[in-house]
């Protein structure tokens, strides 16, 4: 089988980690891919992207499709208002497409998007990259019944992707693994936020419950002093901590104590939860066993490319397909509805 040759669309901080990351696997796999072209409407991105990883570039898809390069696929890495027009483009040119997170702009172009793929049987994956982060692989592996959600995930103010509110700058990550992690419809969405260093919502916090019973509490900020990606899930007899950054897993277990003892610590005020992981298995709780786990580290795009590639090779689904970059644009943007309500009452707006 040939190499997957491939183009990156959009030469901004998202398409250059692209960019670098296709050049590195095709460097270790050259029958695996080759990185052909890269698009960009700006003179001074296109010649910095071209000249660092030495590809020929493209002010347009429209010049990209006409130099007949016989493309395979594409990252669609471009602002969200453009995700919808760019796929289309490129689906109808039987290329199969990865596009950067949120999905699209709109469910009504998400759905195009998704039915423009359907009637020219292409590949679409979304680049919702914390799927493949190791630490999300390692509580997959250990997931019994998720009753309660904890996430935040805070970021100091840049002038990146200030084109989407908080919500579908960064909340989507975890509201994307939280729907992946609990398998249930929403029941009920409760949400508040502010703008305060742009016109859009810059902080917001939210709380989701599902039918399941499951509740998810998220707040997001990239107005914060500090970097956090961590997220925190309770199930029956089981605790778990998730640390994006240090792609790090700690876990505390329950053995050896009945529910009715875990009743009595419990009304004791003694389940004191760490406020830093340890490296050995010791509870200062008897009954509650300690461990942080060993994880292999690895670069989460570089594990979502390898997976869009796998997919457009064999003709597979990839792990996170259109659909389930729908359904969390669908939840983010109910949220911006509740954002905006809560607004007018409080009368905010």
């Amino acid at each position: 089988m040939p190499a997957t040759r491939v183009a990156v669309i959009g030469a901004g901080s998202f398409g250059r980690n692209h960019l670098r990351v296709y050049r590195e696997l095709q460097a270790a796999h050259p029958d695996l891919v080759e990185l052909v072209a890269v698009v960009d409407p700006s003179d001074a991105n296109l010649a910095q992207a071209t000249e660092r990883f030495a590809v020929p570039g493209y002010p347009s898809v429209d010049a990209l499709l006409a130099a007949n390069l016989r493309l395979d696929a594409a990252s669609v890495c471009v602002p969200t208002v453009h995700h919808a027009a760019v796929a289309e483009q490129l689906i109808a040119a039987n290329l199969d497409v990865l596009i950067e997170k949120p999905f699209a702009a709109s469910l009504a172009e998400a759905d195009r998007i998704l039915a423009c793929a359907q009637e020219h049987a292409r590949v679409v994956a979304v680049g919702h990259l914390e799927r493949f982060n190791p630490a999300v692989n390692a509580t997959i592996q250990r997931l019994n019944r998720p009753m309660f959600f904890e996430a935040h995930r805070l970021s100091i103010f840049t002038a990146r992707s200030l084109d989407v509110d908080v919500v579908l700058d960064l909340m989507i990550h975890d509201l994307d693994i939280v729907l992946a992690l609990t398998n249930s419809p929403v029941k009920e969405v409760r949400a508040v936020g502010l703008p305060v260093l742009s016109h859009k919502v810059d902080i917001a916090n939210v709380r989701v419950e599902f039918d399941s019973g499951c509740v998810a509490n998220f707040t997001a900020s990239r107005i914060s002093t500090e970097q956090v990606r961590k997220l925190r899930l309770f199930q029956p007899r089981q605790y778990l901590s998730l640390d994006f950054a240090r792609q790090e897993l700690l876990t505390i277990d329950v053995a050896g104590v009945t529910p009715e003892q875990l009743a009595l610590l419990a009304s004791l005020g003694k389940l004191p939860l760490p406020t830093a992981p340890t490296p050995n298995t010791q509870h200062p709780t008897p009954g509650l066993a300690l461990e942080k786990l060993e994880l292999e580290r690895a670069e989460p795009l570089r594990l979502e490319l390898e997976d869009f590639l796998h997919a457009v090779r064999h003709r597979s689904a990839p792990r996170v397909t259109g659909e389930a970059g729908r359904a969390a644009l669908a939840l983010a943007l109910e949220i911006n509805q509740q954002i905006a309500a809560h607004a007018h009452r409080a009368g905010l707006q």
